[in-house]
């Protein structure tokens, strides 16, 4: 027999006992706050926007009611993004440039809607002097909005930050904005390393992750995971494995339960490091070891919307937040190998998300294994959506980004690989197999082999992210 509370009924005995229903279990209010509550959103990022040209019903003029379109666009695109807000609107002309520089400054990029006008007269030298102020930019420019385009590649050729959108498609402004994102949600980020970082020098070195993207990385040691992970009841271990692991999971093949609640343990554990400390990612060389593997604690991260990197590899964790701030995606680390008979790159690895296409997507179907190198711990053998386009990246050395796109073609499971596994069908894998690292990947073996495969293919936006932030865009194909 099932017994119902109405609202009234469960608010009053909420109330009375100071306690809450999350995930179908019964938690104190204050763990419920703290559990709806993180993790917490970036604060908006600042966009200027500027209207270049003249309007009217001229020749070379833009509509006067065309600037209220995309009012109302850029309005609609604040409240679904959430995490955006546009300033500004000035008017050039009447008003001039050099008034509407003073205003950049606490914006973290600018838009310019090139309305109408030539390269050389009055709105052309106003963009001339809004896109040297050197803010992150896109320029819009429409068809039909005279004949300025032909003098906006120099920009580019000029090592400007300037993304040039000559499209009629208003989505282009989205998907841009997005990329706006990146650069300043790094600056506000932090990541916690454990035990020390893996990866090319430039990365390893925390001074100049900072001076470079603004992140701040924050080493801890092994001991203060371990006690954290003491400090974490049993019974809240054993909600958290019960609600988000066992109960979910299509079968559980070798670990035993007691495994599974020390591993949700741990991911408890981190969770209160990174409150603690305030950060959004986490990568740890550990993560083989003491306390517990931690694969199930990064998978739920990146499931949350946030970034758990395995073996300590920052710059797979650096690759991770980039595209998490882009695009919404969690990635995955993988070990890949090729199969040139089969135009294929075979990507495996043990700790892998279970929700690909965002925190508010579905989870994918899961078993619970043991992780394949050790046979022991817990780790999770995920099926990826065959038919899926989908992206590989590292960033590397803080200036260049590697990349590929490809389709999966097949979910395997063979025994010498590790547990979650996917066949991509690629470009050309043989030229891909030779030109492995492009020629900026290098080091040790972790580093030359791992890449992060998100879903989605996002070879166009990369390279406009690419731009905006000023780093080096490298195909492996």
């Amino acid at each position: 027999m099932t017994t119902e509370l109405n609202r009234r009924e469960f608010l009053g005995a909420s109330a009375a006992t100071g306690m809450a229903l999350i995930g179908g279990r019964w938690v104190s209010t204050a763990a419920a706050q703290a559990e709806q509550s993180w993790p917490a959103p970036m604060p908006p990022i600042k966009i200027y926007k500027v209207y270049v040209g003249r309007t009217g019903e001229i020749y070379l003029s833009r509509p006067q009611g065309e600037i209220d379109k995309f009012e109302k666009y850029l309005a609609d695109l604040e409240t679904r993004m959430g995490d955006v807000k546009f300033i500004g609107g000035d008017l050039v002309p009447p008003t001039e440039a050099k008034d509407v520089l003073p205003k950049l400054k606490d914006a973290d990029g600018l838009i310019l809607f090139h309305l109408s006008g030539h390269g050389g007269d009055a709105p052309g030298q106003a963009m001339d002097q809004l896109v040297n102020a050197g803010l992150p930019t896109m320029v819009f420019s429409q068809p039909y909005s005279g004949h300025g385009w032909m003098y906006f590649p120099r920009w580019n050729k000029e090592g400007k930050k300037v993304v040039l959108l000559p499209s009629s498609d208003w989505n282009d402004l989205e998907r841009v904005v997005g990329l706006m994102r990146v650069a300043p949600h790094m600056r506000r980020s932090k990541v916690l390393v454990v035990r020390g970082a893996l990866g090319t020098p430039a990365a390893c070195d925390f001074a100049q992750v900072k001076a470079k993207l603004g992140t701040e990385v924050i080493p801890i040691t092994v001991e203060e995971t371990l006690k954290a992970h003491e400090a974490v009841s049993l019974d809240a271990a054993r909600a958290e494995a019960e609600e988000y692991w066992i109960s979910k999971a299509k079968k559980i093949v070798e670990p035993t339960t007691d495994e599974i609640v020390t591993s949700a343990r741990f991911y408890l554990a981190v969770k209160n490091l990174m409150q603690q400390y305030g950060a959004q990612a986490i990568t740890s060389a550990e993560c083989m070891g003491r306390p517990a593997k931690g694969c199930l604690t990064f998978s739920k991260l990146n499931d949350l919307g946030l970034v758990g990197a395995c073996e300590g590899d920052i710059d797979s964790t650096l690759t991770m937040m980039m595209f998490n701030y882009a695009f919404g995606v969690p990635g995955f680390i993988t070990d890949p190998v090729f199969d040139t008979s089969r135009n294929a790159l075979i990507h495996f690895h043990c700790t892998s998300v279970t929700k690909f296409d965002g925190p508010k997507g579905p989870r994918a179907p899961f078993a619970i294994r043991t992780q394949t190198d050790s046979g022991r711990g817990v780790a999770l053998e995920v099926e990826n959506r065959v038919g899926q386009e989908v992206t590989c990246a590292k960033f590397v050395n803080l200036k260049d980004m590697a990349y590929s796109t490809g389709k999966i073609i097949e979910v395997t499971h063979n025994p010498l690989g590790c547990r979650t596994q996917f066949v991509t069908q690629v470009k050309d894998a043989r030229k891909m197999f030779l030109n492995w690292g492009a020629g900026v990947v290098n080091g040790d073996i972790m580093t030359m082999l791992h890449r992060v495969v998100f879903y989605g293919n996002h070879e166009k936006s990369l390279a406009d992210l690419g731009t905006l932030m000023g780093f080096n865009v490298v195909e492996e194909a």
